[in-house]
């Protein structure tokens, strides 16, 4: 049996260790689960570069102690100048994966960290900037030992970023792909962060460091523009919410997908599956991820240009049960289903008030774009690249739209009391490997790290991988994926723990003031608490 741990005054989940740490210090020293939850982050912009950074959008979901459940949305729009004639132009008819032409969105995370402090200091005076942004600026100017899975996927991503402008000097200094345990520094991203500390986290779109990353864009060629920075805030929105036997389940409205997540939860729910891992979970988990998918893919993105409310359907009881009804229980339905990618942090907080906060963040694919702006040393995003160019079809690409997203952080109020919140980072397997971790331990009682170590399963891809198979990982009962291959389920083995599974947590927080905290085996991380 795996521990799970426990504590009673504050704890942060992420997939680093030093960040996880880092959140803590920052309760410690009597900060919120906001303010920790900002440190956390920031930490794993530094420590974690391969997989977010201060370039890319983030998405919080905030539980308060009184039933309160609010989202903050952190994501960036289209450029001003983003369109299908400034591709066309440069002689593209696709929007390019790297470089400084796929850097054609706002960075939104900035703008998230902020208006979490402002919630924060809404409560209580707060602590300094100076002291929550305190480990990322250390570990920017000292350094951040390089971890197994940053060096294995720089060495899997060098040929295709090493060209890209800035890349090879900050992540590949003297043309060589770094090691585990080689330290890394990062000081032009320090001295933004010392910059954002002095002058307040607005300055990344009003201020001196908008100037800085503008100008720094319009060299390279992006088309983003200062004016775009300064229009850019974050924005206030309601969970999306879904009513289950014994939870309330929380997510993040459009433009993320987090209604595919509640979806998935919602029609399990009214499907036979008397043993946690046997052959009807796995099955009717993987058929209800497949209608949540066509529903996600057919009606979800920027929420200005969607023809139905997300939440309608989690309030529709009968076309719910319609869509439970069409899953046959012995037979996989036809797929694959066009699919999305992407890599992402996931972390939790809990204070010891209760306030709980899920929040993800992002730079889209490994490395996001790849550029390193010169003046700033920040990696920029890529979300920008699930455009399409034709304005008019799905997600398509306009000036001041926002993009698709697959980020989505995932809460729930259980009946008994009990407090979750929860996520992972892995593109179409955010969805799936939540639905398996609230699933074993919320419904079928396993023991909460436990459900985050066990074997998982993705139907789709991630990390950029091009299979659209049900990969699983080799720990599954071999029966039970005999009857997945039986069923007419494309089945595809993969490693145990493989990365490509996610990087999975979650926090609990009970009636009796007892926290309890997972992190991934697969990751980093681990959880910090006291």
């Amino acid at each position: 049996m795996l521990n799970t741990p426990r504590s009673c005054r504050g704890m942060v989940t992420s997939p680093h260790h030093l960040a996880s740490q880092a959140g803590l210090d920052v309760l410690k020293a009597g900060g919120t689960a906001l303010e920790a939850a900002v440190a956390t982050a920031a930490a794993l912009a530094v420590v974690y570069p391969h997989m977010t950074g201060i370039g890319g959008d983030a998405f919080w979901l905030t539980m308060w102690p009184d039933g309160r459940v609010e989202t903050i949305d952190a994501c960036g729009a289209a450029a001003g100048r983003a369109d299908a004639g400034f591709y066309r132009a440069a002689g593209l008819d696709a929007i390019p994966w790297r470089g400084p032409l796929a850097a054609n969105t706002v960075a939104g995370t900035v703008s998230g960290w902020n208006m979490a402090l402002a919630w924060s200091h809404a409560m209580a005076p707060g602590l300094p900037l100076g002291r929550v942004l305190r480990d990322a600026l250390y570990y920017a100017e000292q350094g951040a030992p390089v971890t197994a899975s940053a060096a294995e996927l720089t060495a899997r991503k060098a040929d295709e970023l090493r060209d890209v402008p800035g890349f090879a000097a900050q992540f590949m200094p003297g043309g060589r792909l770094p090691q585990v345990g080689d330290i890394l520094h990062n000081p032009r991203l320090a001295g933004t962060l010392r910059q954002l500390a002095d002058q307040g986290l607005d300055s990344f779109y009003r201020g001196k460091v908008a100037r800085e990353l503008a100008a720094d864009l319009a060299d390279l060629g992006s088309p983003l523009t200062l004016a775009d920075l300064q229009a850019h805030r974050a924005s206030h929105q309601p969970a999306l919410h879904a009513r289950i036997h014994g939870a309330d389940l929380y997510n993040m409205a459009p433009p993320t997908q987090g209604v595919a997540s509640l979806l998935i939860l919602a029609l399990f729910d009214r499907l036979r599956a008397g043993q946690v891992d046997d052959f009807d979970y796995l099955h009717g988990l993987v058929e209800a991820t497949k209608q949540a998918f066509r529903y996600r893919d057919t009606h979800v993105g920027d929420p200005a240009y969607m023809t139905v409310q997300a939440q309608d359907i989690l309030d529709d009881r009968k076309a719910l049960d319609r869509m439970a009804a069409s899953i046959d229980p012995n037979r996989a339905a036809p797929w694959p289903w066009p699919s999305q990618a992407g890599d992402t942090v996931w972390l939790g907080v809990i204070d010891s008030d209760g306030l709980a906060v899920s929040m993800i963040q992002s730079l889209y694919f490994e490395y996001g774009s790849g550029i390193v702006l010169p003046r700033t040393g920040v990696v920029w995003q890529n979300r920008g690249t699930s455009f399409g160019l034709d304005p008019q079809g799905w997600n398509g690409l306009q000036p001041g739209r926002k993009p698709f997203h697959t980020l989505n952080p995932a809460g729930a109020r259980l009946d008994d009391g009990r407090t979750m919140v929860y996520g992972t980072m892995g593109g179409e397997g955010q969805p799936q490997t939540q639905a398996a971790l609230f699933t074993r331990y919320a419904r079928y009682g396993v023991p909460l790290q436990q459900a985050v170590t066990a074997p998982r399963w993705l139907l789709g891809r991630t990390w950029g991988e091009a299979s659209v198979s049900l990969k699983y990982e080799d720990r599954f009962n071999p029966e039970v994926i005999a009857r997945m291959q039986a069923a007419g389920h494309q089945m595809e083995r993969v490693e145990a723990f493989s990365s490509i599974m996610g990087h999975a947590g979650a926090l609990v927080r009970h009636p009796s003031g007892l926290l309890e905290g997972a992190s991934d085996p697969r990751s980093d991380g681990s959880v910090a608490a006291w």
